[in-house]
């Protein structure tokens, strides 16, 4: 059963054509995840779908009733990003439309939060299009990827995961297409070569042969005639040479070799120290004394509920609050969602160079590959969008000459393919990451180290991300085995009681335990 359609859609921005879709249909129990870079058009495209804008050409179709949840939340309100933004997703749930439009509804939400939204929508029944940059929130939930690119939708069936395989296949074709293009383009190019060359000495006489004698065999007009047939040749492979479908070089990642600061004083020995460290706000204790420590190179990710106290716990390391004592071969480098690090006034490359000891090609690299080619590194910062800016002050903060990076949620505002980019620089980078994130891959593809801040208490686990999910899952499922047990004994205890004396509070007392059991079970 068709829910919507959209046919022949074409909307522009100003004189750029935003979007171009022949036929898009959102069928019954579709998952759809919708994809794209930053100012690709995915909010406009939920809103044309919903009714709340109309497309310049073409028409939706709509067979159901649909609701949009917006990607801009309330903000006159005294309640936190994370506490709206559930109370959006409640209020649209409630509503129980067959078909949900959801514009980055992870916003504000930590990872606890995130992982109930994923619960509530893989049990919901109807069908959503969903936007957002959450790879892992993508793949548990959807079954059909949209991609916006350069105005065009196509279309890819199966997870998140692999639309990333396929797009993985679709990169080395054109890889082999490109190899394919250049050695027959030289093979032609040689031919085309070869031919003139054989057409310029058949113009000539031939050696040992008098005027007199090439007039009496006829040797000038024989080799006339070879030369006529050698540029005929010679033109026609110039008109394959013009035809020769162009295939485009796949950009490659530039390997990374930057020159850290103290290098050898630095890598792998104790670089920062935590000593009985706990904080307040207010009357609200966030966490407990505590004690731990990074070594150089570490990528420690910092993890834990809304409000738990992540970036107080950063702050503290940056302003080295009492407790916190650095080693002098530190330097280090802060990373906040304000930006205050540029100039808006100055070009890309020169607020990058403006605190850069790295060389030129160090700097054109990094800039590349956080997709800032040849001249964009000469706009000014005051007409990049958000996400641009953020890309901007995470190149200058990574060429800086710091061998510690503390990043404070580093992934917002960034598109998917700016969160690979800047995945790839991390990972390649020799110095140490301090990071808040909740983003699961972002975690998952950089850390080292995790520490989390959960219930007042800091907690260290010497493992990836991966491994921390592995050990919680199996202190959860013998949690789950211990209170099943307890649960079962209180049940044949009540159970004897009431075969003995029955009562109504026995009875209430049996069936709650019951339900508690269920509900475990479940």
């Amino acid at each position: 059963m068709i829910l919507l359609e959209a046919l022949n859609i074409k909307h522009y921005v100003k004189d750029r054509l935003l979007l171009d879709a022949d036929q898009l249909r959102v069928h019954k129990n579709d998952r759809i995840g919708l994809v794209g870079r930053n100012g690709s058009g995915k909010t406009t495209l939920l809103h044309i779908l919903v009714g709340k804008s109309w497309p310049e050409e073409g028409n939706v179709i709509r067979h159901a009733p649909c609701d949009l949840l917006p990607q801009l939340k309330r903000t006159n309100t005294t309640k936190s990003g994370g506490e709206v933004t559930q109370e959006y997703i409640q209020k649209a749930l409630v509503k129980n439309p067959e078909l949900l439009l959801a514009d980055e509804p992870t916003t504000n939400l930590d990872t606890d939060h995130i992982e109930w939204l994923e619960k509530k929508l893989k049990e919901w029944q109807g069908a959503f299009v969903i936007v957002s940059h959450d790879r892992v929130f993508l793949d548990t939930l959807c079954t059909t990827i949209w991609e916006i690119n350069e105005g065009k939708i196509s279309v890819y069936t199966g997870s998140y995961s692999d639309y990333e395989a396929q797009k993985e296949a679709e990169r080395h074709q054109e890889q082999i297409a490109y190899e394919n293009y250049v050695k027959t383009k030289k093979q032609l190019e040689e031919a085309l070569k070869l031919k003139e060359k054989k057409a310029e000495r058949a113009a000539k006489k031939p050696k040992k042969v008098s005027q007199s004698e090439a007039k009496i065999t006829g040797a000038r007009p024989y080799f006339a005639k070879k030369q006529k047939k050698l540029q005929k040749t010679a033109s026609a492979i110039e008109t394959r040479l013009e035809k020769l479908e162009k295939a485009e070089k796949v950009k490659e990642i530039q390997p990374l070799k930057m020159n850290l600061p103290n290098a050898e004083t630095f890598k792998n020995r104790i670089i920062l120290r935590a000593e009985d460290v706990s904080s307040r706000m207010g009357e609200r204790m966030l966490w407990n004394k505590t004690s731990f420590f990074v070594r150089g190179g570490e990528k420690l990710a910092i993890i834990g509920p809304n409000g738990s106290g992540k970036t107080t716990l950063v702050k503290m390391i940056v302003s080295q609050a009492p407790g916190i004592t650095c080693s002098p071969s530190l330097k280090m480098g802060y990373f906040s969602q304000n930006l205050n690090i540029l100039d808006e006034a100055k070009s890309i490359i020169e607020n990058v160079r403006s605190t850069s000891k790295q060389d030129e090609t160090t700097i054109r690299t990094v800039l590349a590959r956080m997709h800032f080619f040849r001249d964009d590194v000469y706009k000014l910062v005051e007409v990049l969008s958000g996400g641009e800016r953020v890309k901007v002050a995470l190149t200058k903060l990574f060429l800086s000459d710091m061998n510690t990076l503390i990043l404070d949620e580093p992934t917002n505002y960034l598109d998917m393919e700016a969160v690979r980019a800047l995945e790839s620089l991390l990972k390649e980078y020799e110095g140490s990451v301090i990071f808040v994130s909740h983003d699961r891959r972002f975690i998952e593809t950089i850390a080292t180290r995790i520490l989390e801040i959960r219930d007042q208490k800091i907690r260290l686990f010497e493992g990836t991300y991966q491994q921390y999910k592995q050990e919680k899952s199996k202190k959860k499922r013998e949690f789950e085995k211990d209170q099943r047990l307890l649960l079962e004994t209180k049940i044949t205890e009540v159970l004897s009681r009431l075969s003995i004396e029955p009562s109504e509070e026995l009875e209430t007392e049996f069936q709650r335990l019951l339900k508690e059991k269920r509900e475990l079970d479940q």
